[in-house]
């Protein structure tokens, strides 16, 4: 069971993402803050993050480059953020995300991001 790091300091999206991903077989650890997020992350050991632009402590940007370039993560990101324009998209990619959802969003795209994504990483780690 893939394990998802929900990243989002609007705790009433936090659940609503639990309830529908483990709905769909996957186990949620949610935390409202960027900081708090980079302690946790060795210990959740996420397959995917969903991560928010507008953090307290660390953004989203931010948290994703550090993962990226100071650990070394290669677990996939896809931003869920209300940060909207074409500027705000390419920054999130540019730091590392691998997709960007914005808010308001479907549960359904997001549900066919996850599993575009979980294809990508199996036939990436079968190659290999």
């Amino acid at each position: 069971m893939a394990t998802i790091f929900i990243v989002d300091d609007d705790q009433a999206i936090g659940e609503m993402l639990s309830l529908v991903l483990e709905n769909e077989g996957f186990q949620t650890v949610t935390c409202l803050d960027g900081l708090r997020a980079v302690e946790m992350f060795p210990i959740v050991k996420p397959d995917l993050i969903l991560l928010d632009v507008m953090l307290p402590g660390l953004d989203g940007i931010s948290l994703c480059r550090a993962l990226r370039e100071e650990h070394g993560v290669q677990v996939p990101v896809i931003m869920l953020t209300a940060r909207d324009t074409v500027a705000d998209r390419v920054l999130g990619l540019d730091a590392g995300a691998d997709d960007y959802l914005t808010k308001p969003f479907s549960v359904e795209e997001l549900l066919a991001r996850l599993r575009v994504t979980q294809r990508r990483l199996a036939t990436l780690q079968a190659g290999t």
